[in-house]
């Protein structure tokens, strides 16, 4: 009867791995060989370790703080407990104190844990952006220490003809995730945008929501670079009419039952 009374205790690592609490890979992953205090409550408090018990084969118990916890930790816990049968959970969880929550379902156990390591999101600053240093536009293309460098060497061969190898050029030179692609279509005045990079998330929501939406955008922040954008904009469209250089493939109808063909 003991046997199934004593629960059967292990750890998720940072990284996703299962150890055994005192083994010699927790000990390696705890980064102390001969610790004189309680180790495993110092991993989870601290170290992102996740504890994991069953009790008589039915319950559960999640012991995390979900401040330390790392995504492969959670999925590994996770996987575990969607694989689980006939069992009631209990999550513990540190913020300050511990907290107690309970749940018979595989679904809303799963759910929580993820609600309760989702990243706080801390809502953008609304004032506007201001300049503390104008540097001049040519060190960008002089510093061999900028890192824009590329791009802006990139786009003077290019003669300022934008086409998909300035994005390659962006990615292998991790600048896409700053970047911002604004495009004009015939007969329209406003510049729209086309791509937002995940390096813009003081945008909000509008990062995502304002692909595809005029540059004109008049909330606070999103206006200073939107305007900026717009002004450029009513310079290039009428310029644009006069089409020194296009990559763009018709499609036409020589009659109106003849299907389309290009041009």
């Amino acid at each position: 009867m003991e046997g199934w009374v004593k629960p059967l205790t292990m750890l998720v690592t940072p990284d996703g791995k299962w150890v055994f609490p005192n083994s010699a890979d927790f000990l390696a992953a705890l980064g102390d060989p001969d610790p004189d205090y309680d180790a495993v409550e110092f991993a989870v408090k601290n170290l992102g370790f996740i504890k994991y018990q069953i009790f008589a084969r039915s319950i559960v118990e999640v012991d995390f703080h979900p401040v330390t916890v790392e995504i492969p930790a959670l999925l590994a816990v996770q996987q575990q407990i969607l694989s689980s049968i006939n069992c009631l959970f209990r999550i513990k969880y540190f913020d300050s104190c511990w907290h107690s929550e309970i749940f018979s379902s595989i679904k809303h156990t799963v759910e929580r844990l993820s609600e309760l390591c989702a990243p706080v999101y801390t809502p953008p600053k609304t004032d506007k952006f201001v300049v503390s240093q104008v540097k001049d536009f040519s060190e960008v293309f002089e510093e061999e220490d900028s890192q824009l460098r590329p791009l802006a060497q990139k786009w003077r061969v290019s003669f300022g003809h934008f086409d998909p190898t300035v994005i390659s050029v962006a990615s292998r030179h991790e600048l896409l995730s700053r970047m911002v692609i604004v495009g004009v279509k015939p007969r329209e005045r406003e510049p729209r945008w086309r791509f937002i990079g995940d390096g813009h998330r003081w945008m909000g929501e509008y990062q995502i929501r304002g692909v595809g939406q005029p540059s004109n955008d008049a909330r606070p922040g999103i206006w200073g670079l939107g305007g900026r954008v717009l002004q450029i904009g009513r310079r290039v469209v009428p310029a644009a009419a006069r089409c020194r250089h296009c990559t763009s493939a018709l499609r036409g109808r020589p009659k109106e039952t003849a299907p389309a063909h290009p041009l």
